[in-house]
């Protein structure tokens, strides 16, 4: 199919249109973890609960994974710049609301309501680069694009603490509200339509069951240290979700333009790299939902100081991924990517040694790795998905690899957090200790830290035992990903380079 530019569109100025698609990408992606920086002050705001805010942070992760592939097909299909404008003044227009509520549950829909703008945005800003630039210039644009989108949330990191030095919470939504218009005026004055009008019409039956899936699923894992794990409701909701998952890949194998091909996954290279993206980012995200509740509650860190501790990650990731090309090169996918993933289980096991008053090199010593352990795994597992499909399927590979992610970082949210909740109020004995702020401390562990004296005390040790807990099931997922990694790939896959005349270089993963 071709990408259609309308006629009397202007023409596209790359380096305008660059900057305007990345400043859109970069909010949404700064807005998956920014918020994790600002959780004291919010749950003290809203009085959410342990629940409650762990669907804060996963709704924008929840909504934005299940309606990522519906939302880019609608886009090529009726205009990437129209979906763009929208997803922007949807994503921002959220923001806006939320700077003015205090209900954690009005919170939790409009973070929801926030990841379907979201949704909207980020496949337009890619697919916007590819449908309207000339090779030569696509080519560069990418390698930018590429960089906002694995820079942003550290940064959004940093900006939100920078803030919270002087303001509440809501900032952290303002800086979306700020982004959102910039990139809605640039794209009205700027970014040309494109559209491919022949699309296949998008798959709504498949997109529904995905959604009911993915919904059912992590509502049930969030919901059961309330439930109870073993209960009815959680064990029913589990398996209904499993159940419609598995309808949406009997559903999809029978359509004629299905949201996502299953038979893509009898590809052993490409299954491995989905595998292997998803359980990085459920480690990922899962972490970073954890950790900054430890470093600010625990530790005593401020929003700032807390952002800045968790930097040391990225410093270890980003120069490990641009040499991972020659050590792939040199000992090939499997044994780079396999290698990546024990040193993120070795990273979370270190750190899920911390307790209540640990010194800083510790943690330290669990960041490095982990860091390091991500930026190896991340490309072969990358280009394991690029290379398993031809080129008129980049597009597919390119949302996959984006899928993966997002799913993974909304179950990481979900499970780790849900098991640090269920270990936190467990592990928590008040003695001694009567009243109403015995149930508020059990609901909340920002609220029976604000409190002080032994229920603080009390609550940051039973906080500690969640995270021992929850990390460790973490190390473990990573590691039983690394033994699939090992056994899907082949000993000797390789990375080589390729470049297209109508594509960027990329790297790809290919059995020699």
């Amino acid at each position: 199919m071709v990408s259609k530019v309308p006629a009397g569109s202007r023409r596209a100025k790359p380096v305008i249109v660059t900057a305007v698609v990345c400043i859109a990408l970069g909010a949404v992606s700064a807005a998956m973890a920014s918020l994790n920086v600002a959780i004291p002050g919010l749950v003290r705001s809203t009085h959410a609960s342990q629940t409650q805010l762990e669907w804060i942070i996963d709704a924008y992760l929840l909504v934005f994974s299940v309606l990522l592939l519906p939302a880019g097909a609608l886009g090529d299909r009726y205009g990437r710049r129209k979906a763009l404008i929208a997803g922007l003044i949807v994503f921002g227009g959220a923001s806006a609301a939320a700077m003015a509520i205090s209900s954690a549950n009005a919170l939790i829909f409009l973070r929801g309501l926030i990841g379907l703008g979201a949704a909207l945005v980020m496949p337009a800003t890619l697919s916007t680069i590819t449908g309207t630039f000339p090779p030569a210039e696509r080519t560069r644009a990418v390698g930018v694009w590429a960089a906002v989108a694995g820079g942003s949330s550290v940064l959004g990191l940093l900006c939100t603490g920078i803030l919270l030095e002087w303001f509440s919470w809501r900032a952290a939504f303002a800086v979306n509200v700020v982004l959102a218009a910039v990139a809605i005026a640039g794209a009205l004055r700027f970014v040309p339509e494109s559209s491919q009008p022949d699309a296949p019409r998008v798959d709504a039956g498949g997109a529904l069951l995905a959604t009911v899936g993915l919904v059912v699923l992590v509502f049930s894992i969030i919901e059961a240290p309330d439930a109870g794990w073993l209960s009815a409701r959680t064990v029913g909701g589990v398996a209904a979700g499993l159940a419609a998952l598995a309808g949406f890949a009997a559903f999809e194998l029978r359509q004629r333009h299905p949201l996502l091909d299953p038979r893509l996954f009898s590809n052993r290279k490409l299954a491995a790299g989905s595998l292997s993206i998803l359980i990085q980012f459920f480690a990922f995200f899962g972490f970073t939902f954890v950790s900054l509740q430890y470093l600010q509650g625990v530790l005593g860190y401020s929003p700032l100081i807390a952002a800045f501790a968790v930097l040391p990650l990225s410093g270890a990731m980003m120069p490990t991924a641009r040499l991972t090309s020659a050590a792939v090169s040199r000992f090939g996918a499997r044994a780079v990517c396999v290698t990546g993933l024990v040193l993120v289980a070795a990273g979370l096991l270190v750190i899920s040694r911390v307790g209540t008053d640990t010194p800083y090199w510790l943690l330290l010593a669990g960041l490095v790795p982990l860091g390091i352990g991500m930026g190896a795994a991340t490309t072969p597992a990358t280009a394991a998905i690029t290379e398993a499909l031809p080129q008129s399927q980049q597009g597919v590979g390119s949302a996959l690899n984006d899928l993966s992610r997002e799913v993974g970082g909304a179950l990481g949210t979900a499970v780790l957090g849900s098991i640090v909740t269920a270990v936190y109020r467990s592990s928590l004995q008040l003695r001694g200790v009567s009243g109403p702020l015995v149930h508020q401390a059990q609901q909340s562990f920002a609220v029976a830290i604000h409190a002080g004296g032994p229920v603080g005390t009390h609550a940051r040790a039973a906080f500690v035992d969640g995270i021992h807990t929850g990390l460790l099931y973490a190390a473990a997922a990573a590691i039983l990903a690394a033994i699939a990694v090992a056994t899907l790939l082949s000993r000797d896959a390789k990375i080589r380079r390729h470049a297209d005349a109508g594509q960027p270089a990329e790297l790809a993963c290919v059995a020699e």
